[in-house]
């Protein structure tokens, strides 16, 4: 009778690994790849891959352990991901925005320019008081014709070559002289951005490529305005480099 038990436990326990083991093991692989891919960089991760990584969870249910492992569509994932269209765009937007940081590293340096990333596009900021005498739009070309030369040789940069461009003129919430030629920041921010866009024409860039919009002080960076230097920071204008589908 004990050879007996001795037998069945034997048995029992020569039948491998528990199969949530497998199910485990799944579930970690996949969470080092997504932090992998999240932490990375050079490889920005847009809402289509995140859902996509995301598909791949589904197979760690107690009904479909182990999916993760077998091949099909979850096996091809990173071949699917990686020829998807939008990363193709989001990849090409990235590489302009790491240029248009090597490009403009001094005008970063003395602030004249900020550049960043949204839900729009690929945004260069100028700043206002560089860029503009004051309460004009006239712009002061002594200070900023290199800058600008250099944006209008940016535009042409291959990976935005076929990309809209929206100029955007905004202030800060003084109000303009009414007895100048401005009656109000939406006039006076409008104007600004359009003689952006004559000389970013005047240095080449093609015309039919721009919009032009003037925000007054309706897109505020810095809100309430308390300080001098937080209207400062609000005047500015926005060479906005759209995304597909945004034009």
């Amino acid at each position: 009778m004990a050879d007996e038990e001795r037998a069945k436990k034997k048995d029992k326990g020569s039948g491998g690994a528990d199969d949530w083991l497998t199910t485990y093991a799944d579930m970690v692989t996949l969470l080092l790849t997504f932090f992998v891919l999240l932490m990375n960089p050079d490889n920005p991760i847009d809402s289509q891959r995140i859902e996509l990584i995301m598909q791949a969870f589904q197979g760690l249910g107690p009904l479909r352990g182990g999916n993760t492992l077998s091949e099909g569509i979850l096996a091809e994932l990173g071949n699917n991901v990686s020829s998807m269209p939008s990363v193709s765009r989001g990849s090409r937007l990235n590489e302009a925005r790491k240029k248009a940081i090597s490009e403009f590293q001094p005008e970063v340096q003395n602030r004249f320019v900020k550049i960043k990333e949204d839900e729009r596009g690929l945004i260069i900021s100028l700043a206002g008081d560089i860029l503009f005498k004051r309460a004009s739009a006239e712009i002061d070309l002594e200070r900023s014709r290199n800058a600008l030369q250099k944006l209008a040789g940016f535009l042409d940069y291959n990976e935005i070559a076929d990309r809209k461009i929206r100029i955007e003129g905004h202030s800060d919430s003084s109000p303009t002289d009414p007895d100048g030629p401005w009656p109000t920041n939406w006039e006076l921010s409008s104007a600004r951005a359009a003689a952006v866009l004559h000389y970013m024409v005047d240095y080449g860039a093609e015309e039919s490529r721009f919009q032009v919009a003037g925000f007054a002080d309706t897109v505020k960076l810095k809100d309430p305005e308390n300080t001098e230097e937080d209207r400062a920071v609000n005047r500015r204008v926005d060479i906005v480099i759209l995304k597909e589908g945004l034009e």
